[in-house]
């Protein structure tokens, strides 16, 4: 039986406009108070709504009733923008 004709192709070149550029690459670091305020925002969030529900919505504002569940989840949904730049 005769060998079949072996093809020689090129190697694979991506088009220079297509190539990630070296800038991707280096990114600085996030600073350090960036997750030092995401972990306190959360603490205060987290705080914030057991401190409202044990004092039985008298605490921590009581003339802002039920916007104080706002106040806290606001808090903690702050705190995961915050991460979500977190490199």
């Amino acid at each position: 039986m005769p060998k079949s004709q072996v093809r020689k192709k090129k190697v694979y070149t991506p088009p220079t406009d297509v190539r990630p550029t070296a800038t991707a690459a280096t990114r600085k670091p996030s600073p350090v108070w960036l997750p030092v305020t995401a972990v306190a925002l959360i603490v205060v969030g987290i705080g914030w709504l057991v401190t409202y529900y044990l004092s039985e919505q008298a605490y921590p504002v009581l003339s802002w009733g039920y916007w104080n569940l706002a106040v806290g989840f606001g808090a903690m949904v702050a705190s995961l923008v915050l991460l979500s730049r977190w490199r």
